[in-house]
């Protein structure tokens, strides 16, 4: 299995935004990224590959599923994914975009989340033309020649996008339901449990309990799917929040420290360094020269 760390910065299309998108096969990739893309690799950023016309089969953690027109398949980070031998001739569209990315969004998007445990998206008649427009305005956008376009537009274009994917997915899949008793199930409703009350402290005993579950079973179940532990996969949400509250509003490091459940301001302040590789004067800075490019 291939690991793709560092494989998006190859390929990305725009110096402040780490997205890349490619149209019909039309940017040649690097060889070395190419060899990673034909083999089982483990996903390090977000993948959505939409086909316009055709028939594409993938394998996304060992299941196989195939996408056909105007459907979308899509990796989320710390999946496994093979793409299985297609035509490269079709018309389609392959999106990646990384965690950092996405925290420059307003979303939260909740089918990222996947609470029904799929990896492709249909779309009715009317969102078929929208979600080709949106794609290919926005390939337009990062590959038109000369000056780069403002990161503000590529950020509103892939918000757009991404509420299209969101509202397709539960019209679809909403009248499911999960296997209460499923690993995948306990995991979602450890997600959700930590949403519910973002702001709290969370123990991760308390949540295991209401899980009805070990802290040792919940453990191995979240780090099974998110490949991290319980406390790292909060941590990270934690700090999600403050990137996308930084981005968003006015708000001083001390205040968001609170608003986040955080006692100790200092403390807030390395855990977001620590997790960023920022300080927040340091990400705010890099936020104005976003804005300004």
């Amino acid at each position: 299995m291939e690991e793709t760390k560092g494989l998006l910065e190859k390929i990305r299309n725009h110096d402040k935004v780490c997205i890349a998108l490619n149209e019909n096969c039309a940017v040649p990739l690097p060889d070395d990224v190419i060899q990673v893309l034909r083999k089982p690799h483990r996903l390090s950023f977000y993948y959505f590959q939409y086909l316009e016309q055709g028939t594409a089969s993938f394998k996304i953690d060992l299941k196989e599923f195939t996408i056909n027109s105007g459907e979308l398949a899509f990796g989320l980070p710390n999946q496994i994914v093979t793409k299985l031998p297609y035509d490269k001739n079709m018309p389609q569209y392959a999106l990646s975009f990384d965690e950092h990315t996405l925290t420059l969004l307003p979303g939260p998007y909740p089918f990222l989340v996947n609470p029904f445990n799929v990896n492709s998206i249909a779309f009715d008649a009317a969102s078929r033309k929208r979600v080709k427009n949106l794609l290919s305005g926005l390939f337009q956008l990062l590959h038109s020649p000369g000056k780069q376009k403002k990161a503000e537009v590529i950020l509103a274009h892939l918000h757009t996008l991404l509420t299209e994917y969101n509202t397709a997915y539960f019209e679809q899949y909403q009248g499911q339901e999960i296997n209460a008793n499923s690993k995948f199930s306990k995991y979602v409703a450890f997600k959700l449990a930590v949403e519910s009350n973002l702001t709290e402290q969370h123990d991760v005993q308390s949540i295991a309990e209401k899980l009805a579950l070990t802290s040792s079973t919940l453990y191995a179940i979240v780090k099974e799917h998110a490949g991290i532990s319980p406390k790292e996969w909060i941590t990270n949400r934690l700090m999600l929040e403050a990137q996308r509250k930084l981005q968003y509003s006015s708000i001083s490091v001390k205040e968001l420290a609170y608003d986040l459940g955080f006692n100790d301001p200092g403390y807030f302040s390395r855990l977001f360094k620590k997790s960023t590789g920022k300080s927040v004067s340091r990400y705010l800075a890099d936020l104005r020269d976003l804005s300004q490019n």
